[in-house]
């Protein structure tokens, strides 16, 4: 029984740990694998219960750095988003255009773009930010629906 409650401790301990550990990719960074950034996000993701956003785009998409500093700003977005998403951020660039990685999702239409994953990295779905904006920035009201729909209820 001792060894059990140790083992339970040591369990909790590691999770809090690893949650953590887990930081967030701020920029598009071409020379970054995907590969291995969806890897980590999954783990992260299966031991918090969140599922995960893929933020393909690039430093230099306009709308990207629009959408980054609207999330910043937005405090409710950016602390739902934070309980319940882990973001990748996947380059998209002519240094690096992640084909290969892309390659698994439906075609992009624009940038930035958003795929909403399971917490196991299965696709879920391809949200075209064009339709989340408003004027010159983004609309906070569509963008919360967005999330609250993609969202682990």
């Amino acid at each position: 029984m001792k060894k059990f409650i140790i083992l339970i401790i040591f369990y909790v301990f590691s999770l809090s740990l690893f949650a953590q550990q887990y930081e967030a990719v701020k920029k598009f960074d071409p020379t970054r694998s995907p590969e291995k950034d969806l890897k980590i996000a999954v783990e992260y993701a299966q031991k918090t219960n969140k599922r995960i956003l893929l933020d393909v785009g690039g430093e230099w998409c306009i709308w990207c750095h629009r959408m980054d500093e609207f999330i910043e700003s937005h405090k409710e977005i950016k602390e739902f988003l934070e309980k319940h998403f882990v973001v990748v951020k996947v380059n998209y660039s002519k240094e690096n255009k992640n084909e290969k990685f892309l390659s698994n999702y439906p075609q992009i239409p624009g940038y930035p773009h958003i795929f909403v994953l399971d917490k196991d990295g299965k696709f879920l779905h391809s949200q075209d930010t064009g339709v989340l904006e408003k004027d010159k920035d983004y609309d906070e009201i569509k963008f919360m629906e967005f999330l609250q729909k993609w969202a682990l209820k």
